[in-house]
């Protein structure tokens, strides 16, 4: 019974699986420390407050070995998770289940020496408000 119930479940799931999201990546043209401090500054000088700094490099390095595995992904990376009142207000007025993009997030990550800075692709609508504002906010960080 319980097994047939985790099946339905995984199976109902997959559509939504499926539709993963791409990437929007920029390149950044310094360290991963300085990219960090800059993403930090440009979220935090619009008036954002940071909810949660995810240090998921730091994780996966770290399991690795207890995963069976000796691939390093990143060298380091994070990813920076807040919302912002405004835009998250009209985005979910325009639709309230754009309340599962909420909170957002820009990831910094350093792979082999390059660094990049980025963030998910949203939906076409009303998220584009969000995907604007964090375009904004990554292309002020890589102008420093």
């Amino acid at each position: 019974m319980l097994r047939n119930l985790a099946l339905g479940l995984t199976l109902a799931a997959m559509p939504q699986i499926a539709a993963a999201q791409d990437a929007i990546t920029y390149p950044f043209d310094g360290s991963f420390e300085d990219a960090s401090f800059a993403i930090e500054n440009a979220i935090i000088g619009r008036g954002l407050v940071i909810d949660y700094t995810s240090h998921v490099g730091d994780m996966l390095n770290r399991t690795a070995a207890d995963m069976g595995s000796d691939v390093m992904i990143f060298d380091n990376a994070q990813i920076f998770l807040f919302c912002s009142a405004a835009v998250s207000r009209r985005v979910m007025e325009a639709d309230p289940m754009n309340i599962m993009h909420c909170p957002y997030g820009i990831f910094v990550a350093d792979r082999e020496g390059e660094v990049m800075i980025g963030h998910r692709d949203y939906p076409d609508g009303p998220m584009q408000e969000v995907e604007a504002l964090l375009d904004a906010i990554i292309l002020e960080a890589t102008a420093q």
